[in-house]
């Protein structure tokens, strides 16, 4: 299982346990900046048989060599697409392959061509709900591009105990914070002050705010306002019974009475436990917030509205249609895609991988997603792309070093570089 962040590392190691229950998972940790620090691999709890990072030429070199039955590609749309073109030149015309499985993390409500054509070419391309396969399929349809790959599941993540008020601890209001959702200081700012806000007014609750990184870290999105620096400058700081918090999503859902946030996937773990939900529309229904996705919910309310003591009730038809109903037949999501990948796995022969973007369909286009990975036009790896050098432990230590530099001198860049461009440019 290929991964290169630490959400999409728990979507696809999830994945496979759900698509291939008991079998062996081999973790492959895509390098580059997202690659999920260990404390983040922690925090996911999700574990592997065997866990290294590895480039686009190693991990080719991997699937070419150790004879996978079963390869995830958990990774963004541009990486799917290299990998997969990588994989047809390497493996095309042999008796066996692997099967090639992908999909998305969560909620999609952005880049839905654009993504799902860079997933193309993959054995099974995975929707989470009835809403997201008719989609996929519609788009692949609407390209003369084969949809018999779409197959219905759920997001892997799903489940907990259903939710059951408490008396024994404080109403527990979490705020789950998204990376890049709100993108500038002055909204994440503004959600901030409301969460303390809400704290100050109901002084009988709790509320957390629940992060995905610490600064530094980086995951599927980029971060340039961390809520802890933010918080670190709240005129007035924090109220006592308000503060941030990290840790397993699943664990900080135990003990929560209401989940408020933008758009984040967390919204559909805590609708399929029924608890209640809140998505946010003080800065608009949006599609760059992704709140629209969530229209037709029920769940839409204002930080005002839940001040005054609102809690949202949810639509029961749109959550179906979403694949999160609270006590629903959630196991059984898996099975088609169980059975498809069985299926597949059985087969003496596979036929080669075939994504629809090529040199014919996309021109353009295509050379620079491989390019990125070090992959000629044709899949190949181009020269000086060297998979599995043998390297001594001074020369494993040096390229470390100088990997994490690079990282930070990224991080820095977006973080601190960046924003204060932006703001020299809007004078």
């Amino acid at each position: 299982m290929l991964a290169d962040s630490d959400t999409r590392w728990k979507w696809g190691a999830l994945t496979a346990h759900r698509l291939v229950p008991g079998a062996p998972i081999d973790g492959l940790l895509l390098r580059g900046r997202a690659t999920p620090t260990a404390r983040q691999l922690d925090e996911v709890g999700v574990r592997a048989a065997s866990l290294r990072e590895v480039t686009a030429a190693e991990f080719l070199a991997a699937v070419d060599r150790d004879a996978y039955d079963v390869v995830v590609l958990a990774c963004v749309g541009g990486t799917v697409q290299a990998m997969l073109h990588g994989l047809a030149h390497n493996l095309n015309g042999r008796e066996r392959r692997p099967v090639t499985v992908t999909g998305y993390v969560g909620v999609v409500y952005e880049k839905l061509a654009d993504g799902l054509l860079l997933r193309h070419g993959a054995d099974v391309v995975l929707a989470n709900s009835a809403h997201d396969a008719e989609r996929f399929r519609a788009v692949y349809e609407g390209v003369g591009a084969d949809p018999d790959s779409v197959v219905e599941c759920a997001l892997p993540f799903l489940g907990g105990a259903p939710y059951e008020a408490s008396t024994e601890r404080p109403h527990t209001v979490v705020f789950a914070v998204q990376p890049s959702v709100p993108a500038n200081r002055a909204d994440r700012e503004y959600l901030l002050r409301r969460a303390a806000g809400h704290a100050r007014r109901h002084p009988d609750r709790e509320v957390l705010i629940k992060l995905r990184s610490k600064p530094g870290e980086h995951t599927t999105h980029i971060e340039e306002q961390p809520y802890q620096k933010l918080a670190a400058k709240l005129p007035g700081g924090l109220p006592p019974n308000c503060r941030l918090v990290y840790g397993h999503m699943g664990e900080v859902l135990d003990r929560t009475d209401l989940l408020v946030t933008v758009s984040s996937t967390a919204a559909l773990e805590a609708l399929h436990r029924g608890i209640p939900t809140a998505i946010l529309t003080d800065l608009g229904v949006r599609e760059a917030l992704g709140n629209h996705h969530f229209l037709g919910s029920g769940c839409l309310a204002s930080w005002d509205q839940l001040d005054e003591g609102l809690l949202p009730e949810p639509d029961a038809a749109w959550t179906a249609r979403q694949g999160v109903v609270a006590d629903g037949p959630y196991e059984a999501a898996f099975d088609a895609a169980r059975e498809r990948v069985a299926a597949l796995v059985a087969r003496e022969t596979l036929p080669p991988i075939t994504p629809y973007y090529t040199l014919t369909t996309a021109p353009g286009y295509l050379p620079g997603v491989l390019a990125r990975h070090g992959l000629d036009p044709s899949g190949a790896l181009r020269p000086g792309a060297v998979a599995d050098r043998p390297a001594s432990g001074l020369r494993r230590a040096v390229r470390a070093a100088v990997r994490d530099a690079a990282r930070g001198a990224y991080r820095h860049g977006v973080q601190r570089v960046a924003p204060v461009i932006r703001r020299m440019g809007e004078l």
